[in-house]
């Protein structure tokens, strides 16, 4: 369960910085300074949403049970 909260927060910082990234290559062709208050919330509210979507996801049922299952057959793999 761990890891998959380590994995949604990699995946909301990538977000992030994939939002701040697009927004920096628009500011410079318009020329502007950086990135508006408004945009950086809307991008953040944009991550934190797409985590919650994975973390529900991957807490849901049928994938909690999958990966329960991966992990007891790696555990049980003979070498």
């Amino acid at each position: 369960m761990y890891k998959a909260v380590q994995a949604m927060q990699v995946v909301a910082v990538r977000a992030v910085r994939a939002v701040r990234v697009r927004a920096r290559m628009g500011a410079l062709a318009r020329g502007d300074a950086g990135m508006a208050t408004a945009e950086y919330a809307m991008g953040l509210v944009a991550a934190v949403a797409f985590a919650v979507v994975l973390y529900k996801v991957v807490t849901s049922g049928a994938v909690s049970a999958e990966l329960q299952s991966i992990v007891k057959r790696a555990l049980d793999a003979q070498v």
